[in-house]
């Protein structure tokens, strides 16, 4: 029987998805879900016309893709070879040997199998709070997941967060880079003392999901001493805050000083920009290891000539856009703004971050740094009705001066996302803004009153000369 390809009306389409897709595939606005029929630049629109300004979705709407050649990696092709070289001139000179695969989590499983190979061990250390993905192998290092589903494996080593305004070794402590890496030498001697041996110390560069924490200086070196000495690696997960995001570095892990240098990079989400694509940077030792097994490691679509060409029509707009300055420079500009709100409102404890990784801590008491879990709640639920929500004054003010129209999207508690806006009023038209039902946060949940500029990584000055710009891959969108 010929397949219907004829378009189907939203109720068909609804039926049909939750006949074939699992309930745990959920849908944004799950009540009265939008039917998304096409996009260009940063809009999108339902069947019925009707125009969204996309602040949340992942896929890129406006550069032309596709249209040469697509087949797998096993072909020779200059596209994997053109991009592989592209991301090496981005790297320390040892980490020159890629693996490309289609989403970060595939890219965190193979630097696990990496590891192990390499090593000969087993065991992982990992920070509080991480999470590394959503594939079996890596909801077994993700805290945040497994502690709600089956524990912690005896494998599993769990360190202190290097958080130093709510952990262990705050920011009045002389030496907490130093501190929380003694803790991480705690944990794997405590594991080495049970007769386990250490793969890998897993880290994102910057910890995102445990609350946008930004690791002393020099913290990274001393836990790759601690762990390399234990006969592990160390691996640095940049999916979520590489590529520039971090404005004065092209990768975050270089913030902790240019000799340090992770044993396994792993990359995803903006190095395609939208487009599934991820990869794997690790050393030749390490590489070598691996194919010492014999073992052919193949994707199909990873390393494809249009996913390379993708990855590398990234690279290019990042540099011909310079948006690795444009996150220093807007990111710099944001958290002034946000450092005169803290100034205004007592219940903004800290304000973190660099470039656009940023974050903003609600408290209900300044001397013991209780989470303003409720009012954080209350916040989120208000930021779609913009005129009554009080952190819209932090665009709303500074934006309309300026003639700037902005939305600024937002990440509240462990999993929750909603919208701030910067609008200039009167709007030439409705606007249409995507808002996520945040549900419930698991009552685990460490910082759920904590509000993060998600990854919303570089994007072009908010001014008003430029006219419109977008960037697609989550984010700030600007339309004048």
């Amino acid at each position: 029987m010929a397949a219907d390809l004829a378009p189907h009306g939203k109720a068909v389409t609804l039926a049909r998805r939750r006949r074939l897709l699992s309930s745990s595939c959920r849908l944004f606005f799950p009540e009265d879900p939008i039917k998304i029929v096409r996009g260009q630049g940063q809009y999108m629109y339902d069947e019925q016309g009707a125009e969204y300004i996309d602040c949340i979705n992942n896929v890129a709407h406006a550069h032309e893709q596709n249209q040469v050649l697509n087949t797998n990696s096993r072909y020779l092709h200059d596209n994997i070879v053109d991009f592989a070289q592209r991301l090496s001139e981005t790297l320390p000179e040892e980490l020159c040997v890629f693996y490309f695969l289609n989403s970060g989590s595939e890219a965190n499983d193979l630097a696990l199998r990496l590891a192990r190979q390499y090593t000969g061990h087993w065991d992982v250390v990992v920070l509080d709070h991480a999470y590394h993905g959503h594939l079996s192998s890596l909801i077994d290092i993700s805290p945040y997941k497994f502690r709600n589903l089956d524990g912690q494996k005896e494998w599993v080593h769990v360190a202190p967060l290097p958080d130093t305004y709510r952990g262990l070794y705050r920011e009045d402590h002389p030496n907490p880079a130093e501190a929380y890496a003694s803790e991480v030498k705690r944990v794997v001697s405590s594991a080495q003392e049970q007769g386990r041996q250490i793969a890998a110390f897993f880290a994102e560069s910057l910890p995102s999901v445990g609350g946008q924490i930004i690791p002393p200086a020099g913290y990274f070196p001393e836990v790759a001493e601690h762990i390399r000495k234990a006969g592990g690696v160390f691996v640095a997960d940049e999916i979520q805050v590489g590529f520039g995001r971090v404005g004065k570095h092209f990768w975050a892990f270089q913030l902790q000083g240019e000799d340090f240098v992770p044993d396994i990079v792993t990359m995803g989400k903006s190095i395609g920009n939208g487009h599934p694509v991820a990869c794997v940077a690790t050393t030749q030792a390490v590489a070598r290891a691996f194919e010492a097994t014999g073992v052919e490691y193949f994707n199909t679509f990873g390393g494809s000539p249009v996913s390379c060409a993708v990855g590398l029509a990234v690279l290019d707009v990042l540099e011909k856009e310079q948006l690795q300055a444009h996150a220093a420079c807007v990111g710099s500009f944001l958290m002034e703004l946000l450092g005169q709100q803290k100034a205004k409102h007592p219940i903004i404890g800290d304000i973190r971050g660099v470039g656009l990784f940023i974050g903003v801590d609600l408290i209900k008491d300044e001397a013991t740094r209780t989470p303003a879990t409720e009012e954080a709640d209350y916040l989120v639920s208000r930021y779609f009705f913009f005129k009554q929500v009080a952190f819209a004054e932090l665009l709303q003010g500074h934006t309309r001066d300026r003639g700037w129209t902005g939305l600024l999207l937002v990440w509240v508690g462990m999993s929750r996302w909603s919208i701030i806006s910067g609008l200039r009023s009167p709007l030439p038209k409705p606007v249409h803004i995507f808002h996520l039902n945040p549900g419930r946060t698991p009552a685990s949940a460490p910082f759920s009153s904590f509000i993060s500029i998600p990854h919303a990584y570089p994007f072009p000055h908010l001014k008003k000369s430029l006219g419109n710009v977008y960037h697609s891959a989550f984010g700030i969108h600007i339309k004048q």
